[in-house]
């Protein structure tokens, strides 16, 4: 969409806008022609372009009705598949609402996105294509994928296909309750500050957050750059590590990656023995002030049997894990203000691949549709642009500067032991009816279960949720916790668990 040269009122505007002092006369006489002269190089960027930009493909898909969709998890469906043969072939699976599959809808669960189609696949999605997987569909996500509970979507609560009264959790709502339900063997999830092991513990399955960068996130619409992360969300460990190995690796158009990015061989890790691995089961992870008794005890029980496999078992302090969910909230919610709101979801000063389109389709809906902002984004956005206009980003400096710290207080404790354990949930899942109650509500409940999980997206340490146990009826998640790109570690540990206790139970 060509730029139309601004006229002498949008000039005056952002004169005022940065305060530069001058007047029409000045902004007529001396500036519109020369910046109306700098501009034209945006119409020569445009038309080069134009001869490159990705042709959106014909791919069928429709909507379920309220019959097919009784969990209310499906954004839309469909079945593509464009290869027969690979490791993935014959297994179905559901992409995360925020992830593009071309010429599929994307909305990221909001009405800002609602309608728009991309016309790339990202990168998951072409390696879980060429692997031979079908691609049953797009699984709902909560309202820009900025809530732990699955009650945000603008089409209504995910239900858990445990209890249809409780959240699913969030923000990968709906691929946690798909996977869940049995609608698909296999759903990818995206993980800023827990979201792809929150809904993954409330609904009793696997969801591993690889190492931050270890997986592309090319393609799928970002909030903050340096916490985003993709992940399967699966029943089974051996699923999570056959996924990880199709979809881990660089691809060359996401910085997040390093250069010299190593892929260990997942699968083959599950076959070692985890007799005398080293446990180290985190004090601050249990009894935090919002924990339940009945979730810090089964998680104990599931140490316990982590024992019984000949791993040595210790309890590790690491008192800076009490702040990180402080440090996590500057950095995101400065940052998502930023680069989410701010800058059209990309942002600026990147070097990683574009998605020119998304950027002005959401930014042309962001003008309109501020309104439609579910209340904890409101929350979330005030707190931000307050922070951003009073300190002008001291503050997320100040944290980010802060993160190797923490990385290094659970390198420490990673260097004693193999992994680290923890609930991967203080609490267990809320009832729907309960959080929706009011504006008040929304925002409490959107955020507050990521008192274990956010810190790991702020480190970028691989972490795994398992399912652990029941509680009334509902599960109860395990986190195991690994060094960076150690995440066979990781796997294997969490597949010595599933092992011992039988496989995962599944709702009825």
């Amino acid at each position: 969409m060509p730029i139309s040269p601004p006229d002498l009122s949008v000039l005056t505007a952002i004169s005022d806008y940065y305060g530069l002092g001058l007047t029409p006369s000045e902004l007529e006489l001396t500036y519109q022609a020369p910046v109306r002269g700098l501009l034209e190089s945006w119409s020569v960027v445009e038309d080069l372009y134009s001869s490159e930009a990705p042709q959106t493909p014909k791919r069928e898909w429709v909507r379920p009705t309220e019959q097919e969709n009784p969990l209310n998890a499906w954004a839309v469906q469909s079945s593509i598949q464009t290869k027969l043969e690979g490791p993935l072939a014959g297994r179905t699976i559901a992409i995360k609402d925020n992830t593009a599959v071309a010429g599929i809808p994307m909305a990221n669960g909001s009405d800002f996105l609602d309608g728009y189609i991309p016309a790339r696949d990202a990168t998951v999605v072409s390696r879980l294509l060429g692997a031979g997987a079908t691609i049953a569909g797009k699984a709902v996500c909560e309202y820009l994928c900025f809530s732990g509970a699955s009650i945000t979507p603008i089409s209504g609560p995910v239900k858990n296909p445990w209890n249809l009264a409780f959240s699913a959790g969030g923000s990968s709502s709906g691929s946690g309750a798909l996977v869940a339900g049995g609608a698909v063997d296999i759903a990818m999830g995206g993980d800023q500050g827990g979201s792809v092991r929150i809904p993954a513990s409330s609904c009793g399955i696997v969801g591993h957050k690889p190492t931050w960068g270890l997986v592309p996130y090319t393609g799928a619409f970002p909030i903050e750059q340096s916490l985003d992360h993709l992940g399967p969300m699966t029943r089974t460990v051996a699923d999570a590590a056959l996924v990880l190995s199709v979809i881990a690796g660089r691809d060359g158009l996401d910085p997040r990656q390093p250069n010299d990015l190593a892929v260990q061989d997942y699968l083959g890790a599950l076959q070692l023995s985890a007799e005398g691995l080293r446990v180290g089961v985190v004090r601050e992870g249990f009894g935090r002030a919002d924990s339940e008794i009945v979730v810090d005890e089964i998680v104990h029980n599931a140490v316990a049997t982590l024992r019984q496999l000949g791993m040595t078992v210790t309890e590790v302090s690491i008192p800076l894990h009490a702040k990180t969910l402080d440090l996590w909230n500057v950095i995101a919610v400065e940052g998502a203000t930023s680069q989410m709101i701010d800058n059209f979801g990309y942002g600026l000063n990147w070097k990683g691949l574009y998605d020119p389109d998304v950027m002005r389709y959401y930014g042309e809906r962001l003008k309109t549709l501020g309104s439609k902002f579910p209340p904890h984004i409101r929350n979330a956005l005030l707190a931000g642009r307050f922070a951003l206009q009073t300190s002008h980003g001291q503050h997320y400096a100040m944290a980010r500067n802060l993160v190797p710290k923490f990385m290094a207080a659970y390198d420490a404790a990673l260097a004693q032991c193999d992994v680290l354990i923890m609930p991967t949930l203080p609490m267990r899942p809320k009832r729907i009816a309960d959080s929706v109650l009011n504006a008040n509500s929304i925002i409490s409940d959107t955020l507050q279960m990521l008192g274990n999980t956010a810190a790991f997206d702020i480190t970028g340490h691989p972490a795994c949720t398992v399912p652990a146990g029941l509680a009334d009826g509902i599960p109860v998640g395990m986190m195991i916790v690994g060094r960076q790109f150690d995440d066979a570690m990781v796997l294997r540990v969490a597949n010595a668990f599933e092992r011992a206790v039988g496989g995962f139970p599944t709702p009825s």
